[in-house]
Parts: structure tokens; C-alpha cells; sequence
């Protein structure tokens, strides 16, 4: 059994990763980051989600000798060229301020028409082997922002994003049906034929 590295201390991440392998019938042995405290964390520093994915991807194949998966994401805004991208984690200046981001995205579009306030999610995410290998994915999750955030569930830009097709935010969705949807999912599920394309079943 090939154990794989998920670039993330985040249990949630670990156990969606996991379920997603698991269903399609993949049996390799995925721990987290936690499993290596002695790797610092990566400083992302690459222009595009996927640098940044493969940034930390390549970075822990190289520490540990193992494969590596990593992911980054963000809210991307029509009418702000996409922004706030790779910055969507700091928006409002402090990382992981996720009020703060939220506040001042909705003031910054409050005088844009419900017709302009398209967006979407986007991640990327990458496998990198410790010989250099590397794939990327990506995946979506297309909407349009409330003017107001509704919900409690998710984190993040979650309560202001109304999927397509849907009449609420991805604050309102349950877990399981935003995992069915989300960028990420859609992104670790496209990565599972390159696992089995690089590492075996």
C-alpha cells in the first residue's frame, strides 16, 4: 500500500480526501500534515492557485520521499478580474479573517447590479511524486454573490455564494450536498485517474 501526504492539518480535508479515494476503490494510506510536524508549513507564494498547490506539493514529496497531494482555493470575482484569487484568504488585509474579507468584498460590490455579481470558486489541486512528476487539477463551483451573507455552515466567502441552480448560499447547503458541488471536490475527484495513472489502485 502506497502511503500518500495531504498537504493540510485540516482533519476535514483528510477525511473528504479519503472518502473520495475510497469510492473509487483506491486503497493507498493518505495521513495529513500532522503526521509530519517537523515540516514547517510552505509560504505560498506562487501568482496562480495551482503554483501554489504544486509549491506544497513538491515541498513535502521532497521532505518525506513520499507522493504529495496539495490543494489551494479562492473566490474569484467577475467584475474584480478574478480577484480576490489567490488572495481571497486575506483580503481585508489579516489572514483568516473571514469576517472582515466578507465585509469588505460586499462593500466593495455593493453598488454592482444582481446581473454583474458573478463568481466562482475555484481549486487547484496537485500531486507531486518525490521524482519531480507532477499533475494538476481543477475544479469549480460557478454562482453568484448575495448582498448579504445567509447561513451557517461552511467558512469563508460560503455565505454569500449562491451556486447555479440553487436558491441557497453554500452556507445553507448541508455538508454533503456542498461536497457534491464544490470546487474541491470536483478537483480531489478529478485527481483520483491521475493517482491511479502515477501510483497504482
Amino acid at each position: 500500500m502506497t502511503r500518500l501526504i495531504l498537504a493540510t492539518r485540516n482533519a476535514g480535508k483528510i477525511t473528504e480526501l479519503r472518502a473520495i479515494l475510497a469510492d473509487a476503490g483506491l486503497t493507498h494510506d493518505l495521513v495529513g500534515a500532522d503526521s509530519y510536524p517537523e515540516i514547517p508549513d510552505v509560504k505560498e507564494t506562487g501568482v496562480t492557485f495551482a503554483e501554489n498547490a504544486l509549491l506544497k506539493a513538491h515541498a513535502l514529496a521532497q521532505a518525506t520521499g513520499l507522493p504529495a497531494v496539495a490543494d489551494d482555493s479562492g473566490l474569484c470575482v467577475d467584475v474584480l478580474n478574478g480577484a480576490p484569487g489567490i488572495f481571497s484568504a486575506r483580503w481585508a488585509g489579516r489572514h483568516g479573517d473571514d469576517r472582515a474579507n466578507l465585509d469588505l468584498l460586499l462593500a466593495q460590490l455593493s453598488d454592482i447590479a444582481a446581473e454583474h455579481r458573478g463568481a466562482h470558486f475555484a481549486c487547484a489541486a496537485a500531486l507531486a511524486l518525490p521524482d519531480g512528476t507532477e499533475r494538476v487539477v481543477e475544479g469549480r463551483l460557478l454562482g453568484t454573490l448575495r448582498t448579504a451573507p445567509a447561513g451557517d455552515g461552511g467558512f469563508g466567502y460560503d455565505p454569500v455564494l449562491q451556486p447555479e441552480g440553487e436558491t441557497r448560499t453554500c452556507a445553507e447547503l448541508t455538508a454533503a450536498e456542498k461536497n457534491e458541488i464544490s470546487h474541491r471536490g470536483k478537483a480531489f475527484r478529478g485527481l483520483v485517474p491521475v493517482v491511479r495513472e502515477l501510483l497504482g489502485s
